[in-house]
């Protein structure tokens, strides 16, 4: 038998991550669920990838944190192998939250201040 699509309850799964996230990655998807509206699959698993990114990204600043930024072997300084999967890792977030559409300044439901000087006045 087909599953109606209409029936399960989206809205009470989609505010909790599909899957652990460590402490940035659902910081990140708390925000990002706190002020937009994401309740599709395809959606929520791009967004939980970018999470799942973010977590990487921060345990790899923390090997680098630990060891420098640079590897001193010898008279050879080399750049720490973690740099570049830092930055694709946080490349990938940012790409990813591009594609969502999340680069955007999210809809407020209601009106913000009003502008300096209000309606029809000129200086």
């Amino acid at each position: 038998m087909a599953k109606d699509p209409s029936s399960s309850n989206q809205a009470a799964t989609a505010s909790q991550a599909p899957r652990a996230l460590g402490a940035p990655g659902l910081s990140l998807w708390n925000r990002i669920m706190s002020e937009y509206r994401i309740e599709d699959c395809g959606g929520l698993e791009i967004l939980t990838q970018a999470c799942q990114a973010l977590d990487r990204a921060e345990g790899l600043r923390g090997e680098i944190e630990r060891d420098g930024e640079v590897l001193r072997l010898g008279d050879t300084i080399k750049d720490h192998p973690a740099l570049k999967h830092e930055l694709a890792n946080r490349a990938f977030i940012v790409r990813t939250l591009v594609r969502l559409g999340l680069n955007f300044e999210p809809v407020r439901a209601a009106v913000g201040r009003p502008g300096y000087g209000g309606i029809g006045l000129r200086s």
